[in-house]
């Protein structure tokens, strides 16, 4: 159970062990569209992915994961999601950075995603790293309770310029 006493969440690789976790929080933030727990099993053990959790001292707060082959030059989000219990205190943010760090480190520029239209609170996170808008996939997501598809908004960060501000700020 999340608490608000749970300590500052310290980033570390995903295991085999986190999957239940992170499939719940999946669903319950994903519920249109959630990924399957073998599409999450698949990812984890994928050489060009890396799958990161949050957690506290006794449990995973939230999770990513990052698409960025070795020397690719680019890589991708491939999800984020925070326990809705554990949203509002940074955890988000925490893993945003980690991925973007280890993309980096495998050689990434840029780092895409893509983000529900609607989701106003992911926009103003990725907006506050750097993520700059680059254009709209129509349609993108699944139709949710309403029956309409939503759009995704692209967005891109461009790394080098993202850890030279860091540094700046640190």
């Amino acid at each position: 159970m999340v608490t608000e006493a749970s300590t500052r969440p310290h980033v570390r690789l995903a295991r085999e062990a986190d999957l239940a976790t992170v499939h719940r929080i999946e669903t319950e933030s994903f519920a249109d569209d959630p990924w399957s727990l073998g599409m999450l099993t698949e990812t984890l053990h994928s050489a060009d992915s890396v799958m990161i959790v949050a957690a506290d001292s006794h449990e995973v707060l939230g999770y990513a994961a990052v698409l960025a082959a070795k020397g690719a030059g680019e890589a991708d989000v491939l999800t984020i999601a925070v326990d809705a219990r554990a949203r509002g205190r940074g955890v988000g943010r925490t893993l945003l950075v980690a991925l973007a760090t280890e993309a980096q480190a495998r050689g990434a520029k840029l780092l895409f995603l893509e983000v529900r239209e609607s989701n106003a609170t992911a926009r103003s996170l990725y907006r506050s790293e750097g993520f700059e808008h680059v254009g709209v996939r129509p349609k993108y997501y699944p139709a949710g309770d309403d029956g309409q598809r939503e759009d995704a908004v692209m967005m891109r960060l461009d790394l080098h310029h993202w850890c030279e501000t860091k540094k700046e700020s640190a």
